[in-house]
């Protein structure tokens, strides 16, 4: 059973997603992105409640900004997805999961070393250029079993 309801057109916008962010981190760097996208759709807590679709965390915005850059400047994003990141996104959301993202919720490239928090949330690990950290514990549960 798949980790979040998904359809043919969220695959393909997940897979962009996750090329645009992640492509030269290899495989394993997309996948890690494509981790927090779905751990974020399953999240019920913090800056989540209101996301429950693919397409709902692809397009939240907070602060009034989207919540990935790559949706406002990324113009990888707006190219058509691939069968190779299709097939990636795919796993992410039957369920494909692992440290340093299997419970994270966010992740940026920093300019120097990752902090030891970001907004609050502890630092869980690092993969090539970006820096991932997963919510404080007992402040959002839903992400731990979903």
């Amino acid at each position: 059973m798949a980790r979040v309801p998904y359809r043919e057109a969220d695959v393909d916008l997940m897979a962009r997603m996750m090329r645009a962010e992640a492509e030269g981190e290899g495989v394993q760097g997309m996948l890690y992105v494509g981790n927090v996208i779905v751990n974020r759709a399953v999240a019920d807590c913090i800056d989540f409640k209101d996301v429950r679709t693919i397409e709902d965390v692809i397009f939240q915005v907070q602060g009034g900004n989207y919540s990935f850059e790559a949706v406002q400047k990324g113009n990888v994003f707006y190219q058509r997805a691939r069968d190779t990141e299709r097939r990636l996104a795919r796993r992410n959301l039957e369920s494909w999961r692992e440290h340093p993202a299997k419970y994270a919720l966010w992740y940026f490239n920093p300019y120097g070393p990752c902090p030891p928090t970001w907004y609050d949330q502890p630092f869980t690990g690092q993969f090539k250029n970006h820096c991932f950290y997963e919510p404080l514990p007992g402040t959002c549960d839903s992400v731990y079993m979903g």
